[in-house]
């Protein structure tokens, strides 16, 4: 695959599985072909498409049981959310739509409520990312907050019927973000954890080496390593590198 391929690759990747969640995390095996035909790609890299989708809990002609697989605090949060929800004073359709209508004319109180109606959605929509890094108890909150946003700006709506996809778009997103996040820091801290170790592991060496806790212009001389680098993995370990002396007392008492 050239470089544009890959990138065309991943936006369909994307759509499709953002294209899944929308659907309860389900699609045909033939919109997933349909969807990388211009890629023209072979038998394998078909099924190691839906394979990953599999991975990701969506079912390819398949509607997946999105419970089975919770870890039991997750189970217990989602349990204890949908308790909460049957305190819910219910609605009929018709009293819904007259709160949905003052809501979008800027009703604060209208908003309180239409929140109120369409709070099933968030459980609903976090199991639908459940077991992606982030505890589901945490993507409610997220959705939560997303909601509550997304009441106070029905006005942009035209159509009273566009409500609730527009608030589940909303909540999707916010829980996409929040994965997202999770993923990136992450990221970062197994890198800072990575320095540091290499970092200990040199000075460690050394200080076998010359019998001596070693100092940074020690380890600088003998890694070739910047300094930059080696006071960074002093300042992310919190000074706390055994075989290295980092001159920090000193330097605060000078």
């Amino acid at each position: 695959m050239s470089v544009l391929e890959e990138k065309e690759f991943g936006k369909i990747l994307t759509s499709v599985v953002r294209s899944a969640r929308e659907q309860g995390n389900t699609i045909t095996g033939k919109e997933v072909e349909e969807a990388f035909a211009s890629l023209h790609l072979n038998e394998t890299q078909m099924k190691e498409i839906f394979s990953y989708l599999k991975s990701h809990r969506i079912g390819v002609d398949e509607t997946p049981d999105l419970t089975a697989d919770l870890s039991g605090e997750d189970k217990n949060a989602l349990q204890i959310y949908l308790e909460s929800l049957t305190f819910l004073p219910e609605r009929s359709e018709g009293e819904k739509q007259v709160y949905i209508r003052r809501a979008m004319n800027g009703d604060k109180e209208a908003q309180r409520i239409v929140a109120e109606i369409f709070l099933p959605l968030v459980p609903d929509i976090a199991k639908l990312y459940a077991e992606q890094g982030v505890f589901l108890e945490d993507l409610i909150g997220e959705g939560n907050e997303a909601l509550m946003r997304g009441v106070t700006l029905l006005s942009a709506l035209e159509e009273e019927d566009e409500v609730e996809s527009a608030l589940s778009q909303m909540i999707m997103n916010a829980m996409e973000e929040r994965i997202q996040e999770d993923l990136e820091a992450g990221a970062k801290g197994k890198k800072a954890a990575d320095l540091v170790n290499e970092v200990a592991d040199r000075a460690r060496e050394l200080a076998d080496e010359l019998r001596h806790k070693v100092s940074v212009e020690e380890l600088m001389e003998e890694s070739g390593w910047t300094e930059e680098k080696i006071r960074e993995a002093i300042r992310l370990s919190g000074d706390r590198i055994e075989d290295l002396d980092s001159g920090e007392e000193q330097r605060n008492e000078g």
